[in-house]
């Protein structure tokens, strides 16, 4: 019998939806070779649902969402929609998630693969061998703290972290560092905000749990210069809601483009799984859209939420092997490079999957004769 799981797939807006086809096509070949079933129900979110029903996300979308194993997120936004109130933006759709669903844990992941390491604008020997994964809070901090708002005269956000809020998100960074290279550096800026050394001090009395764990500390500011000087100096970078959202960007431009970094964003009850990557209005519609990070989304998504680990290496497999034979999407091809599409592209993936499953099952059956 197959193993059945719920997704709720949200397409959003721009390249969105075609990277979302991407996605749902690899969930469709992968549940076919696994004896795995993926019920999707699909929704409209961000701009996409302003148009449906005059809100970027609507309870019954929330209520579907809860329902599901894991959700599957496109993109959000798009210049038609810039004028409108902060309250009605399609942005307003991401945070009302995160908070509804208790999503507090954004990890982001950014590897220099082999065959990429000339897309990255940086030298290739300060690019080479990179693999570190940035831990941002994502329910607290100055995206929510109140109080908020803005006159003619000022405007004013409010940066607040409780102790709670600090605690669980320096156990998973300090969690995934013992499976990684056992190396957390906590990032702030405590020489200027009270609200970063009250970060500073949970984090170090949290790491003393940790004994397996080395801890560093370091600025902001300079982190993001160390991460264009140095990046394979980092192995799991922790660090609050807007810094995290900055250094993340600053990281994917490190492994060549934004249309190469996957997301996961956790909570105790609920996962969503999504690109970097934003709309990308200029080139929707126009297949150009690299699908890659989707993918690698959903191999994120096969492995932590779905525990179906193998499926998720063998999914990140296939994207590496498809790279070192040469296929690229605009974002990531050199100079006189052959450039395929989206659905090229995905198609290729696949392909690639379908010779790493084989190969594996005539190793298993290899095994088994002896």
């Amino acid at each position: 019998m197959a193993q059945a799981f719920r997704i709720t797939a949200l397409p959003g807006d721009g390249i969105g939806a075609e990277v979302m086809e991407a996605a749902l096509a690899v969930l469709e070949h992968v549940g076919a070779s696994a004896t795995v079933a993926f019920e999707v129900t699909t929704r409209p979110i961000g701009g996409a649902a302003i148009e449906a029903h005059g809100r970027p996300i609507d309870e019954a979308t929330l209520e579907v969402c809860r329902a599901a194993d894991a959700i599957l997120l496109g993109a959000v936004g798009g210049p038609q929609w810039d004028r409108l109130p902060t309250e009605s933006r399609p942005e307003r759709a991401l945070l009302r998630l995160r908070e509804a669903l208790g999503l507090f844990t954004n990890l982001r992941p950014a590897k220099v693969y082999a065959a990429l390491v000339q897309a990255s604008s940086l030298k290739e020997e300060v690019v080479a061998d990179t693999d570190l994964v940035v831990v941002r809070e994502l329910t607290g901090g100055i995206y929510f703290g109140q109080p908020r708002g803005y006159d003619d005269q000022r405007g004013w956000n409010t940066l607040v972290y409780t102790r709670n809020e600090v605690e669980r998100i320096a156990r998973v960074a300090m969690e995934l560092a013992l499976k990684r290279r056992g190396k957390v550096t906590s990032v702030h800026k405590a020489n200027v905000l009270e609200s970063s050394q009250f970060w500073r001090d949970v984090v170090h009395q949290v790491a003393e749990e940790y004994p397996g764990v080395t801890l560093d500390d370091m600025y902001v500011d300079n982190a993001a210069m160390q991460l264009v000087r140095q990046p394979g100096q980092f192995d799991v970078i922790l660090t609050q809601n807007m810094f995290g959202d900055i250094l993340s960007d600053v990281a994917a431009m490190i492994t060549g483009s934004l249309g190469m970094l996957p997301s996961a964003s956790l909570g105790d009850k609920h996962a969503l799984y999504e690109p970097v990557h934003g709309s990308a209005p200029d080139i929707a519609g126009q297949g150009q859209a690299n699908p890659l990070a989707m993918i690698a989304s959903v191999a994120m998504m096969l492995t932590i939420s779905l525990e179906r680990p193998e499926l998720g290496a063998r999914l990140e497999q296939a994207i590496e092997q498809t790279l070192a034979a040469g296929y690229r999407t605009a974002d990531i091809a050199a100079s006189g490079a052959q450039v395929i599409g989206t659905d090229e592209m995905t198609r290729q993936v696949l392909e690639s999957y379908d010779r790493i499953n084989a190969a594996t099952e005539s190793h298993q059956e290899a095994i088994k004769e002896d």
